[in-house]
């Protein structure tokens, strides 16, 4: 991605997307020791972000941004409010488009698609938000449907079948007929988790999912979240406040302040043993 010029002051330069065998070789060196998947001879990442800058008019809030998810990882983000994470979130499925730097899928750069690339890229990357976006008027399981009808051209009685599994593994078959408005925050939000599995993205990305959520239905969806995880072998990124959760389930934890990766490394050794001072500081203040 070329030099960007943000206002009338700052100019961006950032080198060239690496070669995909170069940028599995680092990849692998530098993360081998960060994480606890396991790593199979020839791998590459599935996600491989390189120099994300991202500015909003002269504030630039991503910071020369470098980090690799592999497959079937579970990547945690931490960090507090306006340190950038959810904004690198977005920009890996384009919502947000990158000032400067690079964002690879499977070693396909995808900045600078176009938007017909850009709604296939979003088919290959799922995505839970803090807010449900649920369809009012239609029924949960209709909300599971829409989209394997409308983008990935199923039948409507596969994407049924599809739907009602989905919506089984979080818990909710019985509440298929029910619309969003009959549902509880909990609920709505373990029925848009369910949405964005039954498309079976490469790559699910959750941002903030219980923080709209009354503290008695966040742990509905952290187990659902956990079973995710624990169970059906996808890569997640999660971006969350959820201390326990990304202790418990994480390969790896991302803390985050003032749009740079301060440190990531396994859980254990980022909660109890923390390299860099405001790592320590952050997760003191929360404990």
């Amino acid at each position: 991605m070329p030099a960007k010029k943000f206002g009338h002051a700052r100019t961006i330069d950032v080198p060239p997307a690496l070669p995909a065998e170069e940028a599995a070789r680092i990849a692998y060196e530098a993360d081998q020791g960060l994480t606890s998947h396991h790593f199979t001879p020839g791998e590459h990442p599935i996600v491989r972000i390189e120099h994300l800058n991202k500015s909003f008019d002269d504030t630039l809030v991503l910071k020369d941004v470098n980090l690799n998810v592999w497959p079937g990882e579970v990547v945690v983000v931490l960090g507090p409010s306006g340190s950038g994470k959810s904004t690198m979130l977005r920009c890996i499925n384009l919502l947000e488009t990158p000032s400067a730097g690079h964002i690879l899928i499977e070693d396909d750069e995808i900045t600078n698609k176009s938007a017909a690339e850009v709604n296939k890229l979003r088919r290959d990357v799922g995505m839970v938000f803090q807010q449900f976006n649920l369809f009012p008027h239609l029924t949960a399981k209709e909300n599971v449907m829409i989209g394997q009808t409308k983008v990935l051209k199923k039948d409507k009685a596969e994407a049924e079948a599809e739907a009602m599994k989905q919506l089984d593994a979080v818990g909710l078959a019985d509440r298929a007929d029910f619309k969003p408005a009959q549902l509880s925050g909990g609920q709505q939000q373990r029925v848009a988790i369910a949405r964005a599995v039954a498309m079976h993205p490469n790559v699910l990305l959750f941002d903030e999912p219980t923080s709209a959520l009354d503290p008695e239905l966040v742990r509905g969806v952290l187990d659902v979240m956990r079973d995710l995880a624990e169970n059906s072998g996808m890569t997640m990124i999660v971006v969350t406040h959820e201390m326990g959760f990304a202790r418990d389930v994480a390969d790896r934890v991302v803390f985050m302040e003032e749009g740079v990766v301060v440190e990531q490394g396994l859980p254990e050794k980022v909660f109890d043993h923390p390299e860099n001072p405001r790592t320590a500081e952050f997760l003191g203040s929360i404990k």
